[in-house]
């Protein structure tokens, strides 16, 4: 079950990630989620580091480094993804 809300949290860190971003964004949706997975993990570590992981209530502040950390990992995937696809077709013409 653990798995399953990695991925329905991914999936949400990485959509909304890519409405922050500036642009169109190239990348599918099943790298949206592993990058959001990414990034969801990156704001965790950053929290935890903050000492701000376990708070009374909703943590707010986790929540906001997660989708920080989803917009980092998408915008940098996204360059990757894009200069590997592009370099990929360009071999083939």
């Amino acid at each position: 079950m653990n798995w399953l809300w990695a991925i329905i949290v991914g999936l949400v860190l990485g959509l909304i990630a890519k409405a922050i971003i500036p642009g169109k964004q190239k990348i599918p949706l099943w790298l949206t989620v592993v990058f959001g997975i990414l990034g969801g993990i990156l704001g965790n570590w950053a929290a935890t580091g903050l000492g701000v992981n376990h708070t009374r209530g909703i943590d707010w502040i986790r929540h906001v480094l997660q989708v920080a950390g989803a917009v980092v990992i998408v915008a940098i995937g996204d360059q990757v993804w894009a200069s590997i696809r592009g370099r990929g077709r360009s071999q083939t013409r």
